[in-house]
């Protein structure tokens, strides 16, 4: 969400003559129809997975909370709901509405088949900054295309660290991820490594595009704590994870969408 906000406010810089209310509360709902979709579908593929992992167990579907039947139709009512609202903004986000959805719900079967299943999911985030933007303009534009890479590498990055958790459960039940593939100590080095290329992308971003002050105080801010999170996540141990994955990194987001909405509208 936060990334999306920066599409947003970004396209609205480029094109105020639009019914502002109506676009931003289309664009939320959005970004709710589709992460709610994409969650939901997510237990739904993985409840025989869920039921069988001592720290997914506990989830809705396989504790018994929710039936599975109903969690299908929760995420066809998503669906439906997300591709109605892109209809209303206009014709580009409709038309591009199911290759979104398809993108993000195709992510929960990767974990099968590849080990860059990482990568699909930023693929999947990256498409809130540009679709918001392209639900403001109506076309594509270098910048908020720029804000999407940092998303996937981010995103990516972070997804990679998450998955330490399931390194020996997904092993012994045959799912694929970077820690399976490479080992810990090498998940951990390419999980830096794409943070690094996301640093790289938001200095760029500041370097050519938005140098001014409050873009470079959210830049600080961001960079430091995408780096501080791999001070929290070691070889040797892994308990701090879900500080590093969740609080940092939903911290970071806010903290880095909060300086770039300031810097479009009132750098000095």
């Amino acid at each position: 969400m936060p990334f999306a906000m920066i599409g947003f406010f970004m396209g609205y810089s480029y094109q105020q003559d639009i019914p502002f209310a109506k676009i931003f509360i289309a664009v939320i709902l959005c970004m709710v129809f589709a992460r709610s979709a994409a969650m939901a579908f997510n237990r739904y593929i993985d409840e025989r997975f869920d039921k069988l992992n001592a720290r997914t167990a506990i989830r809705e579907i396989p504790a018994g909370i929710i039936q599975k039947k109903h969690a299908l139709w929760f995420v066809i009512v998503s669906c439906v709901l997300f591709v109605l609202t892109t209809f209303f903004i206009n014709q580009i986000c409709f038309y591009l509405s199911p290759i979104a959805l398809f993108v993000i719900l195709f992510y929960s079967y990767t974990k099968r088949f590849t080990p860059l299943c990482h990568l699909v999911l930023g693929l999947g985030l990256s498409l809130a900054p540009i679709g918001a933007f392209l639900a403001v303009t109506g076309y594509f534009a270098p910048l908020p295309l720029l804000f999407s890479a940092i998303v996937f590498t981010w995103v990516s990055g972070f997804d990679i660290l998450y998955a330490l958790q399931d390194e020996e459960f997904d092993k012994a039940h045959q799912l694929n991820s970077i820690p399976v593939l490479l080992g810990r100590k090498n998940a951990l080095f390419v999980a830096k490594l794409l943070h690094f290329v996301t640093a790289l992308l938001a200095i760029y971003i500041g370097y050519f595009f938005m140098h001014n002050m409050y873009y470079y105080i959210g830049l600080v801010l961001f960079v430091g704590l995408l780096f501080f999170q791999h001070t929290l996540v070691k070889p040797s141990d892994i308990s701090k994870v879900n500080l590093a994955f969740g609080t940092t990194n939903g911290i970071a987001s806010l903290l880095f969408a909060l300086f770039v909405i300031l810097s479009i509208f009132f750098a000095p």
